[in-house]
């Protein structure tokens, strides 16, 4: 039960590779016949990865389960799919035997080692799960991404905040690279995650409540973890540019994620966020 879904998930992941495609984009002419669907016919990737049609069919029906790696190969040059989307690929085509979901994990982070940690960063920093909700944050993370302690504890979720929080927008200058971004990554852990209620939960609230989340997920885009830019405009109208890097399985738990804002280098960034944080420290009532 279990490969043959993922084998569906793979079938549809090239399907909507091969509909982005054109045949002059792919360096063929195309071949004869009436276009029914958008980018490259069946019979066109089935030529470029120099396999047989009815084995490629296959292959976007669910069919066919095993694909080699020299297979999945050739249908990535095919496909021209990134280091990202082949990663995809051949994740989908060679599942974990057991999910994430299902893994040994602590029952509880020890949220106070995760606070001691985050806290001796000057850069804004969290720790999130693996369905984004914040466990612990800095006080540089407070004053620049959002004021989590203020929040409901349901609402302290970077995906919340992105596409169903009416403020946040305003304040995220870059908001549609980031939301592209994030949108992305949901996709790329979407099928090992199909078996973790929390996981779909937020996945469904975001198909029910954000156009732009719809929009963004239609556009069947994969992303692993990797550095992305974000930009900040302060209530003061300060500018602030980061890069967010992120470090994984944190004090044993591969559902934990320590995001770290690295300030731009040239951008003033740095010398702007150690000003607000020596304005904030002079202006904290004392202990």
């Amino acid at each position: 039960m279990e490969n043959r879904h993922l084998s569906s998930a793979l079938g549809e992941f090239i399907k909507s590779r091969r509909y982005r495609l054109q045949p002059e984009d792919a360096g063929i002419k195309p071949f004869p016949g009436r276009r029914r669907t958008p980018g490259l016919r069946r019979e066109e990737v089935a030529y470029l990865a120099n396999v047989s049609v009815t084995y490629y069919t296959w292959l976007e029906q669910g069919r066919e389960r095993n694909p080699s790696p020299e297979i999945l190969s050739h249908i990535s040059q095919a496909l021209q799919l990134d280091a990202d989307e082949r990663k995809h690929l051949f994740d989908l085509a060679a599942p974990s035997q057991v999910s994430f979901s299902m893994t040994q994990r602590p029952e509880k982070p020890d949220t106070g080692l995760l606070q001691n940690l985050v806290d001796q960063m000057r850069y804004p920093s969290f720790i999130a799960n693996e369905v984004a909700d914040m466990i612990v944050w800095n006080r540089g993370a407070e004053l620049v991404v959002a004021d989590f302690g203020r929040l409901p504890e349901s609402e302290r979720n970077m995906v919340t905040l992105l596409f169903l929080d009416p403020e946040y927008p305003k304040r995220l200058v870059n908001w549609e690279e980031f939301a592209r971004y994030m949108t992305a990554l949901i996709r790329a852990g979407f099928d090992s995650n199909k078996d973790n209620p929390q996981y779909m939960e937020r996945y469904e609230r975001l198909r029910r409540n954000s156009e732009d989340f719809i929009r963004l997920w239609e556009w069947h885009e994969i992303r692993q973890k990797s550095t992305v830019p974000v930009h900040y405009r302060l209530p003061d109208g300060q500018m602030l540019e980061f890069t967010i890097h992120c470090a994984a399985a944190i004090d044993n738990d591969p559902g934990l994620h320590w995001c770290f804002f690295v300030p731009t280098p040239g951008s003033g960034t740095e010398e702007r966020l150690a000003l607000l944080l020596t304005q904030d420290s002079e202006s904290s009532p004392s202990s």
